[in-house]
């Protein structure tokens, strides 16, 4: 049974979705929903397996994948959301014993941020869950598939950010 094919009892982006709609809206639609369905599936994964929430995944990762210590401003960057978001997690992190704050030697007033050993343990058997997650909801797909729709998405995020370029430069006009 192919994928378009399938009766999925949760609600998608692509229902609704009629074959004379535009090719371009029926990608982003199913694009949309791929993301969606991932997302859920690791946040119920990690849920279950950790206790713990992908945003908390997410800056175990950071901050594992970065040398040495990282500022809560450069944190936030990364995870593209506000300092009051990182502040409330990297807080709950630090009472539980994952990650560890100190004062930047020249500027007092920046937190940085580091893993300790024990959310070094704890992170690597949770990357390596999710590893084994998001290889099984690719299986069906082969190694072939599976390169050609990597290259594709590259050239899909190239002609996006052209043209978000282009746009703008006329919104600069």
């Amino acid at each position: 049974m192919k994928a378009d094919e399938v009766n999925f009892e949760r609600k998608d982006y692509e229902t609704g979705v009629q074959i004379q709609d535009e090719m371009e809206l029926r990608i982003w639609l199913r694009l949309l929903t791929c993301s969606n369905l991932l997302d859920t599936e690791v946040r119920t994964r990690l849920k279950q397996t950790a206790g713990t929430t992908l945003p908390r995944f997410d800056i175990l990762a950071q901050l594992e994948r970065h040398k040495g210590p990282m500022s809560m401003g450069e944190l936030s960057k990364r995870l593209m959301v506000t300092n009051g978001n990182v502040t409330g997690l990297v807080e709950r992190l630090a009472s539980e014993g994952m990650v560890e704050r100190a004062p930047a030697p020249d500027d007092r007033r920046i937190q940085m941020v580091s893993l300790t050993s024990r959310g070094k343990e704890n992170f690597a058997n949770m990357a390596e869950n999710h590893r084994v997650w998001i290889r099984a909801m690719m299986e069906q797909l082969t190694a072939n598939e599976l390169n050609s729709l990597y290259d594709l998405l590259a050239r899909l995020k190239e002609s996006i950010l052209t043209a978000e370029q282009k746009n703008n430069l006329e919104a600069a006009e």
